[in-house]
């Protein structure tokens, strides 16, 4: 009889299930939900920088995509070997002593600070700002080394510290704090023992600075100089973690029934959805794996003879087995990419749709087939006519900024800024100058691999954007000098986790060998052009130029 698994893949706007069989990666169903709460805006502040997500739109996601899955198939509940769940991060939550997140009690169900601190939250700039400082001077070792040397306000020890502060009340309710890829897969399992719960070695090593140097996450007595508070949590937390090939706990009989499963089906540890998606696409040695979406994530592996005690600087994170285990995972990534051409399609339609609106001339569905028209077509448009404008002529600077600096060397309080614009600057100029932004931000992660003795021969692509656009894609081909495969699979980052979870379930003997017979294949492959890279490359010389000039402080 056949095996199936199931990835489950939370994005940032919505969450998708893949039932799939494991003797060759085919999909046999796939099903997404939408976020009804973020979608809303509830629980948001963009104004600064507050993301936050209710845990009720993950759990009725999830019910609603795996039950969909399960029933829209010819496969049996007892085929359904093994389920892996992938989110976004870091993306903490806080829970009770039996695990249960705030916001589904009475006195949080409509506190911000009681929700999921979604992984684009910037609002704890202030206290990732305090561990960078505290981390270099405190009198032992430098507990950001092993994260780029930079401690992000987008991650676990920023964020709860910055929710503390903030929120007495959240602060004492709060037992502890789970990681998003934690916290579904301990919803899941049939033992709700928080204590002996398999963390995600991934979102522990990645977002929380644990490491095998200083015996699990950092001292006790760096912590309590940090803030008493987290020197009292740290006890609370976990000291062991887990790769995704192992097993967490199995279905519990109450979501078996829910999901129209058996409690045999067992779910394996969690991990995040940029390192699945690498799994997803058959990552390699010396690859570099782009997962391209409203952000990007940037995945490479070496082995331990390679790495080494080698720290790499500015990045996030190296972390034995958050991709490959046996492998140390290299992670790099750009806070906006997708978000950037966003932003910008956003500007635009902004007078469109208030005139609109206020227009006497057309009717409320005149308006409404307007608008939906002119929104499907903008960047198509935009880049029709992008395409058509020569390197030679005139074309803005800009820079990636838009939501903060991920990588290299994180900050996320420099802003985007665009330069040399003229009377003859037009909308696709703009858009044009956009595009290479995020290719030239895409550079600067090559560049610093490489600089520190990572070697990386080939460049994969995954996601939405690298699907989508040629034209970004191209560009990115001449901006790297490289050649870049696309993965032809709509879902690798939930492709990932079923790997992971026909691993857990003993279906493959390691995460290798079943990603050689599971993952995705390629359906496209961008070659640079080598008349475009020089333009490209004096281009690049003006991007670094006004990056220093928009923060002086910038590390060469």
């Amino acid at each position: 009889m056949k095996n199936y698994v199931i990835g489950l893949d939370y994005g940032t706007d919505s969450v998708r299930a893949v039932l799939i069989d494991t003797d060759n990666g085919n999909e046999i169903a796939s099903n997404v939900c939408y976020y009804k709460r973020w979608k809303n805006n509830e629980y948001c502040n963009a104004s600064i920088n507050q993301f936050r997500q209710h845990p009720l739109d993950h759990i009725e996601g999830l019910e609603t995509t795996i039950k969909y899955v399960v029933e829209n198939s010819s496969v049996l509940p007892s085929q359904i070997k093994s389920i892996c769940i992938d989110t976004t991060g870091s993306s903490p939550v806080p829970v009770t002593e039996d695990g249960t997140p705030l916001a589904l009690t009475k006195e949080f169900e409509n506190n911000p600070n009681a929700m999921m601190v979604l992984w684009k939250d910037h609002t704890a700039i202030n206290e990732a700002n305090e561990i960078n400082e505290l981390a270099t001077n405190w009198g032992g070792d430098n507990v950001t080394k092993y994260v780029g040397g930079i401690y992000s306000s987008e991650w676990f020890w920023a964020k709860i510290l910055h929710i503390a502060r903030t929120d007495a009340a959240v602060k004492k309710a709060a037992y502890t704090w789970l990681e998003h890829c934690d916290l579904m897969t301990y919803l899941l399992i049939d033992t709700k023992d928080l204590k002996s719960f398999k963390r995600s070695r991934c979102a522990a090593g990645h977002k929380a600075m644990w490491h095998k140097d200083w015996n699990g996450l950092p001292p006790e007595s760096f912590l309590e100089k940090l803030d008493p508070y987290l020197a009292q949590l740290r006890p609370r937390l976990y000291q062991e973690t887990y790769t995704s090939d192992v097993v967490a706990g199995n279905l519990s009989a109450e979501w078996a029934e829910r999901l129209g499963l058996t409690t045999n089906t067992v779910i394996a540890v969690g991990t995040f959805d940029a390192h699945s998606g690498a799994v997803g696409a058959k990552i390699d040695e010396h690859t570099l794996v782009r997962v391209m979406g409203t952000s990007t994530c940037d995945i490479i592996v070496g082995s331990e003879t390679e790495i080494g005690n080698k720290t790499v600087r500015g990045i996030c994170g190296q972390v034995d087995g958050s991709v490959l285990p046996g492998y140390i995972g290299l992670e790099a990534g750009q806070s906006a990419f997708g978000d950037v051409l966003a932003w910008y399609k956003e500007l635009l339609l902004w007078p469109i749709a208030t005139l609109l609106k206020n227009s006497k001339v057309v009717s409320e569905e005149q308006k409404q087939a307007l608008k939906d028209e002119i929104e499907d077509n903008l960047i198509v448009q935009l880049t029709e006519e992008a395409q058509k404008i020569p390197l030679s002529e005139s074309i803005p600077i800009a820079l990636d900024w838009i939501n903060g600096r991920r990588t290299p060397d994180a900050n996320q309080e420099v802003k985007s800024a665009i330069a040399n614009l003229s009377l003859g600057t037009k909308a696709p100029h703009l858009f044009k100058s956009l595009v290479n932004a995020i290719c030239f931000g895409s550079k600067k992660i090559v560049d610093r691999f490489e600089e520190e003795g990572i070697k990386i021969n080939s460049v994969i692509g995954i996601g939405g954007v690298a699907r989508k656009s040629p034209f970004i894609m191209q560009t990115l081909a001449n901006v790297l000098n490289k050649p870049i495969k696309v993965a032809e699979s709509d879902q690798a980052p939930a492709l990932g986790a079923a790997i992971y979870a026909a691993v857990a379930a003993g279906i493959y003997p390691n995460v290798i060998e079943a990603s050689k017979k599971m993952g995705s294949d390629f359906e496209s492959e961008y070659f640079p052009q080598l008349d475009q890279v020089a333009a490209y490359n004096k281009l690049f010389v003006a991007y670094e130029q006004l990056s220093a000039f928009a923060d002086p402080t910038i590390k060469k």
